[in-house]
């Protein structure tokens, strides 16, 4: 049997949230899981996945079907409801797209004198752990696609929200300060404004958002990106996410 990642405890959690969702729990419902996040984590083609977990071409079919109705980005928007909102940080990460995914339009990757790429924009909370992402395009700049991670983020509890100066811009300050927000975003050296409003002491955390991107790209399908569908894709970035809040959430969760 290849190495597994989901201990009983893990499994015990999933199966409550499996169940309030009214996924069938079939046997073979954890070595689905368990198939997906080894794929993720080696980097492996499906027809290379271990004989232990079973069909390929059933294992591939299955995940594409979930993909489509994006059952893993509701079980993720439920988890993440737990999140610790009281500061919160943003920011994005490079993904290099290997050349196999490439071929189909609008599939957020785009061509730069550096290759291929997608970006994950990524928001996490007070503690780090992932609350919302955007998959785009590799080239536009971060604050482009600020307004939009924004927009999809619950800011009404949120004292803080940080960034670092890339998102210097009036416009998003004023869409953060709007929910009642604090929007923690150093000026650009070349302005003339100071930075008499920042709170360096939470500035100087934002490594947690930093170390919310190691964890994801320690799974060698999230650190280069060899799907070609957008969302085959976010459905393993989500799937991640959903393993990195795993030892954080209560067994009984509703």
């Amino acid at each position: 049997m290849p190495r597994t990642m989901l201990t009983g405890q893990h499994w015990s959690k999933l199966e409550t949230i499996f169940r309030n969702f009214r996924i069938y729990l079939k046997q073979n419902l954890r070595n689905f899981i368990e198939a997906i996040l080894f794929r993720i984590h080696t980097g492996c083609l499906w027809r290379d996945l271990p004989a232990a977990f079973g069909k390929p071409s059933s294992i591939f079919k299955k995940f594409s079907r979930w993909s489509k109705d994006n059952k893993l980005l509701k079980i993720f928007k439920l988890i993440s409801s737990d999140a610790d909102l009281e500061w919160g940080f943003i920011d994005a990460s490079h993904v290099r797209a290997h050349q196999h995914a490439t071929g189909i339009r609008y599939q957020a990757i785009s061509k730069s004198i550096g290759g291929n790429s997608s970006k994950i924009h990524l928001a996490v909370d007070s503690n780090g752990t992932p609350v919302q992402f955007l998959i785009e395009d590799g080239t536009p700049h971060d604050v482009k696609v600020a307004g939009n991670l924004v927009n999809s983020i619950d800011l009404n509890e949120t004292k803080i929200l940080c960034a670092d100066k890339g998102y210097d811009s009036k416009l998003l300050r004023k869409q953060i300060e709007s929910t009642g927000t604090k929007a923690n975003i150093p000026k650009k050296s070349n302005t003339l404004s100071n930075n008499d409003h920042m709170d360096w002491y939470l500035y100087k955390i934002r490594h947690l958002i930093e170390n919310a991107f190691a964890r994801l790209k320690q799974f060698r399908r999230i650190a280069t990106r060899y799907d070609k569908l957008k969302r085959n894709y976010e459905n393993s970035v989500v799937l991640v996410c959903i393993f990195i809040w795993l030892p954080l959430l209560n067994v009984n969760k509703p």
